[in-house]
């Protein structure tokens, strides 16, 4: 079967080598299999413009599979409740489209084990989405490998790719400049705002025989209440935050910080105080927004197009985009930044190990291992904010209360653990433990970044050499509270 007139081929990776099969070749197939695992929207949405794709020219019913399991790392009432009320967006935007959409969610653990095999002896063809680090690539590879039918693993991380990038980058720098030669190939090529809209698809007879071993999730268990979540088997000691999960909410942020915040952005978005970042990494994270939605957004407020680049391709933070300043250092964030850090997950399966820093980190981090600390902390004193610092437990109360750590304060957050504990080591232990547990951002290429740049990923050697440091760059909270305004944060999460 062909599929040269389909949509994104650089975005297409092939899991398996099986065949698409036709509705007219014997095999039974009755549908389109979308399984959405990373790419959690009904809209701007690579994967699913691919699966309506192979609907149309197949000329089958689409199914949409979103599913949740008990037992993926860190699963909490926290992350379960953010995607749960994602999937309750999703089951309205499907249904209104009159598609259909199956949110299944493990009662128990393994009881979901057996459900993509079961729906892919029905299906043509089994798309889903491509994601570069956690457990997805781990899972996407197993469902291959159980496959008769091709599955296909879609790319829609980021502006640029991945496919398109050379290697896993040491520097932002360099890898803007590599993005300022190559990215302007792929500024026109955005999946569709409404997919959904107009559709002329078949409709299936009857539901797939799968679902009746596996039913859909109660409208109930979707509101993610209190009560639903205490009878899942997961970590209730992590409560749910105060962030609403789902794409209506993504949305709301992304109209909110681009009318209200983006003007604001380059002057104050390193001011706890004055609430000017996005606060869309969550929902980045989760796949309930795209960054093309967001700059589609953005280009749009700043009544800018791609005509508009800079020929200019020498890495500088700005002036290549010909934006306002505040856009170009939300774009730095959003496309340089987030996306060196996905190209890295991509290129180097090791992107959560130690040996992965660069080595004149790994060497001059060696070479101070053993200086002696002023403060040393059990893991349990970090997780519960029980340290000297002031403003590092303020930033430590944000993560457990909300979910969310400032972005500049994320950054001395992991310099102090880095001071504070007896090794590089241990102090990569306990940040990726509170980061993966607590932070709705978490268990992602872009958190991995953070966490790695304290140790020196992505940076250069400083001077002069520090104690514990050495040559790697030393940040205080001392010297922050003198640089940035933190008077209201400190009495929001300040000691009670």
């Amino acid at each position: 079967m062909s599929n040269a007139s389909l949509p994104w081929t650089d975005r297409v990776r092939a899991v398996n080598t099986a065949a698409v099969r036709g509705p007219s070749d014997g095999t039974g197939a009755r549908f389109v299999l979308y399984w959405m695992t990373a790419a959690r929207r009904p809209s701007w949405n690579f994967a699913l413009d691919r699966a309506l794709a192979w609907a149309r020219e197949l000329g089958l019913p689409l199914v949409v599979l979103e599913a949740l399991r008990l037992d993926y790392p860190r699963a909490s009432d926290r992350l379960h409740r953010f995607v749960l009320q994602g999937m309750a967006d999703q089951r309205r935007a499907f249904a209104k489209a009159g598609l259909t959409y199956h949110a299944y969610v493990e009662p128990a653990r393994n009881a979901g084990r057996g459900l993509v095999a079961a729906l892919g002896k029905e299906a043509a063809v089994v798309v889903t989405d491509d994601f570069p680090c956690f457990f997805l690539p781990r899972a996407v590879r197993a469902a291959g490998a159980q496959l008769d039918v091709r599955l296909e693993a879609i790319d829609g991380n980021g502006l640029l790719p991945l496919s398109r990038s050379e290697r896993a980058f040491t520097t932002a720098y360099s890898f803007r400049r590599f993005l300022q030669k190559h990215l302007p190939d792929h500024l026109e090529d955005f999946p569709q705002a409404n997919p959904l809209r107009g559709l002329d698809l078949p409709r299936l007879a009857r539901p797939p025989q799968a679902l009746q071993r596996w039913p859909a999730a109660t409208d109930r268990l979707l509101e993610a209440t209190p009560a639903a979540l205490a009878r899942l088997e997961i970590d209730h000691r992590v409560g749910a935050g105060s962030l609403a999960g789902g794409a209506a909410e993504a949305e709301r942020r992304v109209q909110t910080f681009v009318r209200t915040k983006l003007d604001a952005y380059d002057e104050s978005r390193n001011h706890p105080d004055r609430d000017a970042t996005s606060g869309l990494s969550a929902y980045l994270h989760f796949g309930h927004v795209s960054p093309h939605r967001i700059f589609a957004e953005l280009a749009r407020r700043e009544d800018w197009s791609p005509t508009e680049l800079s020929s200019e391709t020498a890495g500088k933070r700005s002036g290549w985009w010909n934006m306002s300043t505040s856009a170009e250092a939300f774009l730095d964030q959003l496309v340089t930044w987030r996306e060196l850090g996905y190209v890295f997950c991509h290129h180097r399966a090791d992107y959560d190990d130690y040996a992965s820093l660069p080595a004149w980190a790994r060497t001059t981090l060696a070479e101070h291992e053993n200086d002696p600390r002023e403060h040393v902390y059990e893991p349990a004193d970090f997780e519960a904010a029980r340290t000297h610092d002031e403003l590092w437990n303020a930033a430590q109360r944000q993560l457990l209360r909300d979910g969310v750590l400032h972005n500049y304060l994320r950054m001395v957050w992991g310099k102090k653990i880095l001071e504070w504990t007896p090794s590089p080591r241990a102090a990569l232990d306990v940040m990726i433990t509170l980061n993966d547990t607590y932070a709705l951002d978490g268990r992602d290429p872009n958190s991995y970044s953070g966490i790695f740049w304290t140790l020196g990923r992505f940076d250069r050697a400083w001077g002069p050499q520090r104690r514990v440091f050495g040559k790697v760059r030393y940040m205080t909270t001392a010297n922050t509270r003198r640089k940035v305004r933190v008077k209201d944060y400190l009495e929001t999460f300040g000691a009670s």
